[in-house]
């Protein structure tokens, strides 16, 4: 008896939830309450994935390209203080690895302009970095650096406002000036185009060349073997930590820094606006689990005389309790199947779907002027499934529980001399 019990709430809510053309109204009802909920589930899940993908390209892509903390001079150190320097750094913990870089700023030029960059001279041997950006190269290498003396790698965006493509040339001025009699001149190097990557983000294509370590330190003439180090952390939101244990334990004239200084507020306004985001889209499905408690009261009331003539027989209030209990969740459960697979699928498609758009109506959604990357990422996560999930469950529970008090509560005689 007790498993009869248990099974006649969930055939009958399972009955009301698919009485099709006999009830107009419960079907409208349980459409609406459907509809509300796999609506407000598709986009919590879409606008996730984004947010989510935002934060892989900060992470892994432009966070992992760029120097999570920098060690920099404009001292003239030795070789022996730069060695000195390098084995303390690496020996902190939490520090993954130390590189040698030649960090400056200069001035590249072509016959079709000219633009303020941040020469970076790297030690291709000796450089996990470049390992990284061999994934978003367009064209070339960055190893060819290895083989080209005078070989610069440069981003898309800048080499098309250079008009130089590769193979090309172009001439890089530093920062150091020739002086002769007569006037002070400009040091400068021809140098050849060995590669062009794109990353997506405006600081990165524009304003970043890469040239190897040893033609670095002959166009700025230094004496030193390099003139800081580019440290990459075991845990990116540990670098400001790190740095400072860096600036109380390096006795050298350093300017140290972490990655927080040039992408930090950045990084802090998507992580913000994904919470706030995702608090407002939960506030969506809110409402459409208020549509759902809606819902059930209109299909209580018009199913009042089928719980008098229920309770006339013999039913018990928990029963009646439990039939509209069973019958929100049923709707709740088709609401989230349907959400879920159209949430996944939006989240899966999203980037090519914003690609199709762009080209289509020729606009640009995201600029590289204003957002740290120029396309709209997406990355799909278990953990956000699961959270949509039993989140929305839960709401859905919450909202059968007053419909399902109320209908437990009709008093068969006076629900049946209405009738």
């Amino acid at each position: 008896m007790s498993g009869e019990s248990v099974n006649i709430p969930r055939l009958i809510a399972s009955r009301y939830v698919s009485v099709g053309k006999r009830s107009q109204l419960v079907s409208f009802m349980s459409g609406i309450a459907i509809g509300g909920l796999a609506f407000g589930i598709a986009i919590l899940i879409t606008v996730l994935s984004v947010m989510n993908g935002f934060d892989r390209e900060m992470r892994d892509n432009i966070l992992g390209l760029v120097p999570h903390i920098t060690l920099f001079s404009e001292e003239n150190l030795d070789a022996a203080d730069w060695r000195q320097i390098r084995n303390e750094a690496a020996a902190v913990a939490g520090i993954a690895s130390v590189e040698p870089l030649i960090e400056l700023g200069g001035v590249v030029s072509s016959p079709a302009g000219s633009r303020g960059v941040l020469v970076n001279g790297i030690d291709i041997v000796d450089s996990n970095s470049s390992l990284l950006l061999d994934q978003f190269m367009r064209s070339g290498s960055i190893s060819a650096l290895a083989n080209e003396r005078w070989g610069v790698v440069l981003g898309k965006t800048l080499a098309d406002r250079l008009g130089v493509d590769l193979g090309d040339e172009v001439d890089l001025f530093s920062t150091a000036v020739s002086m002769n009699p007569l006037t002070p001149l400009p040091t400068f190097r021809a140098f050849v185009v060995t590669g062009i990557y794109r990353v997506g983000t405006q600081e990165l294509d524009s304003e970043l060349v890469m040239i190897n370590l040893e033609a670095a330190r002959a166009l700025f003439r230094l004496r030193t073997p390099f003139n800081s180090l580019r440290l990459q952390t075991e845990e990116l939101m540990q670098a400001d930590n790190l740095a400072a244990q860096l600036r109380s334990r390096l006795a050298y004239p350093l300017v140290i820094t972490s990655w927080t200084r040039q992408f930090g507020s950045i990084y802090e306004n998507i992580r913000f606006s994904r919470g706030i985001i995702a608090f407002m889209l939960w506030l969506l499905v809110g409402v459409a689990a208020f549509n759902l408690v809606v819902s059930l009261i209109m299909i209580v009331r018009d199913k009042s005389s089928d719980i008098a003539i229920l309770r006339t027989l013999g039913a018990s209030p928990g029963m009646i309790n439990r039939i509209f209990v069973w019958q929100g969740m049923l709707i709740a459960l088709v609401g989230i199947l349907i959400g879920v697979a159209i949430g996944i699928v939006a989240a899966l498609q999203i980037s090519e779907l914003a690609a199709f758009i762009e080209r289509v109506f020729s606009i640009q959604i995201l600029s590289a002027e204003v957002y740290p990357i120029d396309f709209l990422p997406s990355a799909l996560e278990l953990n956000d499934l699961v959270a949509v999930v039993v989140g929305v469950l839960l709401l859905a529970l919450l909202a059968t529980l007053y419909p399902a008090r109320r209908a437990a509560s009709i008093q068969p005689a006076k629900a049946l001399r209405h009738d």
